[in-house]
């Protein structure tokens, strides 16, 4: 239970990463960014090589710059060449399909077998103990939710909301819509890549099809995280429900495992209908209010 219990927090605090991501492209551009799944092995592939290099900690560093670009080129697709936003997400994904075999030495696997990895290096410091993995990725998911809350209150962070909220607006303004939908998609990919680059040296390896769905369990924590952190719609609750949603759907995921109440081979779909419910739950309240009222009404 102990190590379920572990597992379930490295996961959590790593994958939240990827609901933060989708937190900046889904919610504040309103962006429907599919790169996210092609973006996430660019940075597990890019952080193993180098780890198997002898490099771990550069690793995390050109997988959030690898992210950067990817990100740039969905962004670019979209607003230079007026590729529609999924079809940039879908070109860009599928691009990265190529390049990360290319990364990973044409090889649809790379691991890191008796590697040094950033794990390996924080557990000689001796801190945390046995729970040296959940201290690490705990602590750097915090130094970027706490990132993006100073960034998003910052001139060109508003900007970037406000490109969200309203377009129309901000382009009649001295507002770019462009370089903010470019710098939004850019620093929403290159947290996917660093979620990525840290599943990569936590689980020691690096697959090409590891990020197959990871689009949708993200959104999937996300809309849990939202609907269980209760209060003012804020910033700050939005970036705490990112941690809550991973958390909660990882002990989920690792109860489900245990107790085998639903077989592993129907997780992806149950996954997908949470996300419609949780998705369509607005629209489904107000029918039936509309519906109750139109009830009550004929009754008078």
């Amino acid at each position: 239970m102990l190590y379920i219990t572990q597992t379930a927090l490295e996961l959590g605090c790593i994958y939240s990463l990827v609901g933060l991501a989708l937190f900046i492209s889904y919610r504040i551009l309103n962006i429907a960014d599919l790169t996210t799944d092609g973006c996430f092995v660019l940075g597990m592939a890019v952080s193993v090589v180098s780890a198997a290099s002898g490099h771990p900690a550069a690793g995390l560093v050109l997988a959030i710059a690898a992210g950067a670009c990817a990100g740039c080129m969905t962004a670019l697709l979209q607003t230079r060449l007026g590729v529609p936003a999924i079809l940039a997400g879908i070109v860009t994904n599928t691009g990265l399909y190529t390049i990360n075999l290319m990364v990973m030495g044409w090889s649809s696997n790379a691991s890191l077998l008796k590697s040094t990895t950033v794990f390996t290096l924080f557990k000689q410091t001796g801190i945390g103990g046995r729970w040296y993995t959940v201290i690490l990725g705990a602590g750097i998911s915090l130094l970027c939710m706490c990132f993006v809350k100073w960034f998003l209150s910052t001139r060109l962070g508003l900007s970037i909301r406000a490109s969200g909220d309203n377009m129309a607006m901000v382009s009649s303004s001295s507002i770019n819509p462009k370089h903010t939908i470019l710098i939004g998609l850019t620093l929403a990919n290159c947290f996917t890549a660093l979620s990525g680059a840290l599943a990569g040296q936590l689980q020691k390896s690096a697959d090409i099809n590891a990020g197959t769905g990871i689009v949708v369990i993200g959104l999937a924590c996300l809309i849990i995280g939202e609907t269980l952190v209760q209060g003012r719609r804020s910033i700050t609750r939005n970036i705490i429900a990112c941690l809550v949603g991973n958390l909660v759907y990882r002990f989920l995921y690792a109860g489900i495992l245990m107790t085998r109440i639903i077989p592993i081979e129907c997780l992806k779909l149950m996954t997908a209908l949470i996300v419609a419910i949780a998705i369509a739950a607005p629209t489904i309240r107000q029918n039936i209010a509309e519906t109750e009222r139109a009830r009550r009404e004929s009754r008078c």
